[in-house]
């Protein structure tokens, strides 16, 4: 188990969630009381997206965690360069349109 210290906490890590997960997908939703994070993994050809992380938040750790998102994102791309997300491409339609032979 690795422990590391953080704003003056003690923080464990064990190796198994060290290994973490990888997610191409994220499914927000929330409540009154909660902001619930599915982190997902969609693979393609396969029309299930698998949840492998569930994180549940107050709305103030929420907004902390958007501010931090944006201070990170910020950081990396004054050093690596900007983000760049593409636009998303149409998919050509099954079969042939109207007025089409």
């Amino acid at each position: 188990m690795t422990e590391m210290k953080q704003f003056g906490l003690d923080v464990s890590l064990s190796e198994e969630v060290a290994q973490g997960h990888y997610s191409n997908l994220a499914i927000i939703s929330h409540s009154s009381s909660e902001f619930i994070v599915d982190f997902a993994t969609v693979l393609p050809g396969v029309d299930k997206a698998h949840v492998k992380s569930r994180i549940i938040l107050t709305p103030e750790h929420a907004k902390r965690l958007l501010r931090s998102l944006q201070d990170n994102i910020v950081r990396y791309e004054s050093t690596m360069g900007k983000i760049e997300i593409p636009s998303p491409q149409p998919t050509p339609e099954a079969g042939p349109k109207m007025g089409e032979a």
